[in-house]
């Protein structure tokens, strides 16, 4: 089923004066500008290249390394997987010789003047500009040396340079980086603090949860596959003096893999050593001085469930009073809370309708609330009206076919065509790995919008998989997929296609029915 295409706004906003518009320089003046070298920037820009080969397309980046999106696999109608590799941006102009990048960061958004101005000084004016600015971690503590968050390359690596001398680590937050963290870290005691009564609440049920949680307590393969592929990394860049990662970091997103190539070993000879503190939120963060003067008392590592919980006599530098009362002293604490939409650089003198979220609010072609400019990926608010099985996050997956759809909808309206939805936008598919295995999420893989009108289907072999989907009056509107389950081209159909699966029954997740072959 294909959503038409909403009518195309008009290119001026008629509640300007038309003294304003006199004074805007006419659009055919200027180029097609993209801000921002993460997934959705470069794949913006890359899909105007192709669509414009005789037009300079100038891709704006603070960053001095692009996000390519390399061995691209289309798995099936909706569901992709890649890999994203950073590269010096040379390699991008190289590849597209209509491609000019401007590494500097941008200054000022003058919308009524179709121009944009960089920190160097220089003015760029433009036709149509697309917005890839990305996000920036949510962190619970500004300013404190402490407190790290984990964003781009350049903060990864001083994480890692960090965990080399820590014994103890304090994880806040339950998304993605926190869960791969909590995983890869080793030789160093992680007390891991989540809001959630389980682990990963973004992606998974408590089951799934419960599924992938023996694996925290497992001893991981020796055996890493070393990455072949070349990183370029911002080293020599001046860090912000005062803490040890600048919060306002100007990196894009880190990709899939990010943690793959970096050591995350602490001092420790052990492998996992993890306790996690469910149903609570830091309620202070004390420096070692301030908390001397408090008189409070700290825990020690929390052995097992059973042990009595003594008064830790360690000192550390710095440590964590939880809202369920615990105190927990530690080495530094990772921050993994979450993402804010980069929109601050563009808002002085531009009147953007912002979403709910704090990103810059986008239609069904991607284009924002002024004239002539667009939004991709993790800066942006999807604010159609969506179908049934797709919800946005902020995702790399989404990230690429955002800044792809953008460029589309750029093209079209320069040339003065229609387009239609994209189709990736019909059905929300993510393929993903943790804890080592492969996950594949579908549609309202957790029942999002579906209120109490749901019913769920399960099956689980322990260490195998774990299959989920989610059933409405007989249709499948979602699935989470654990493991090397090969269901995901099947699941897709069946949501696509709201067959009524009523008369299957049980039959639906029976290991012993090729259900491949049942739909096929």
């Amino acid at each position: 089923m294909q959503i038409p295409a909403a009518p195309r706004r008009q290119s001026a906003n008629p509640q300007k004066s038309w003294n304003m518009e006199a004074a805007r320089p006419p659009p055919s003046a200027g180029k097609f500008i993209v801000v921002g070298s993460g997934i959705a920037g470069v794949t913006c820009a890359e899909q105007l290249a192709i669509q414009f080969p005789s037009e300079e397309i100038l891709l704006v980046t603070a960053s001095p390394v692009i996000k390519a999106v390399t061995n691209f696999k289309q798995i099936s109608k909706v569901l992709e997987e890649f890999d994203v590799e950073e590269q010096p941006s040379t390699m991008l102009e190289n590849r597209f010789p209509n491609i000019k990048v401007i590494e500097c960061g941008v200054k000022q958004l003058k919308s009524e003047e179709h121009c944009i101005l960089t920190e160097d000084g220089s003015q760029h004016v433009y036709k149509k500009l697309c917005l890839c600015a990305g996000a920036k971690p949510k962190l619970i503590c500004e300013g404190n040396p402490y407190v790290l968050g984990i964003r781009d390359t350049d903060s990864a690596q001083e994480f890692q340079k960090e965990l080399t001398n820590a014994k103890r680590i304090m994880i806040i937050g339950n998304g993605g980086i926190a869960l791969e963290l909590a995983y890869e870290i080793e030789g160093c005691e992680v007390i891991w603090a989540i809001k959630d009564k389980a682990i990963g609440n973004t992606f998974f049920d408590a089951g799934a949860a419960e599924f992938l949680a023996s694996k925290l307590i497992a001893e991981k393969p020796e055996a890493k596959i070393a990455h072949k592929r070349t990183r370029y990394t911002t080293e020599g860049k001046k860090k912000e003096a005062g803490t040890k990662i600048n919060a306002g970091n100007i990196g894009s997103a880190l990709g899939p893999d990010w943690h793959e190539g970096l050591n995350l070993k602490g001092t420790k000879e052990f492998s996992h050593k993890i306790h996690i503190e469910t149903m609570c939120e830091v309620k202070n963060i004390y420096l070692q001085k301030e908390f001397r003067i408090s008189k409070k008392k700290s825990l020690t590592f929390p052995r097992d469930h059973h042990e009595l919980v003594t008064t830790d006599k360690e000192i550390w530098p710095v440590y964590v009073e939880l809202t369920n009362e615990k105190i927990y002293g530690c080495d530094f604490i990772v921050s993994a809370t979450g993402v804010t939409p980069n929109i601050e650089p563009f808002l002085c003198g531009n009147n953007f309708d912002l979403g709910e979220d704090g990103g810059l609010r986008v239609d069904d072609h991607m284009h924002t609330s002024l004239p002539d400019i667009y939004a991709a990926g993790d800066i942006c608010t999807a604010s159609w009206q969506p179908s049934p099985f797709w919800q946005q996050m902020r995702l790399w997956t989404q990230a690429r076919q955002m800044g792809w759809y953008a460029a589309k909808c750029m093209a079209a309206a320069s040339l003065g065509e229609s387009i239609d939805m994209d189709f990736s936008f019909e059905l929300f598919a993510h393929v993903t790995k943790f804890f080592n295995y492969k996950v594949v999420l579908l549609g309202k893989y957790n029942a999002q919008s579906l209120g109490s009108d749901h019913e769920l289907m399960l099956r689980c072999t322990k260490g195998q998989e774990y299959i989920k989907v989610v059933m409405q009056n007989g249709r499948m509107m979602g699935a989470v997929l654990i493991g090397e389950t090969n269901l995901e081209e099947t699941f897709e159909n069946l949501i696509l296609n709201q067959m009524n699966l009523s008369s299957y029954g049980e039959d639906l997740l029976d290991p012993n029915i090729d259900i491949e072959d049942y739909f096929d």
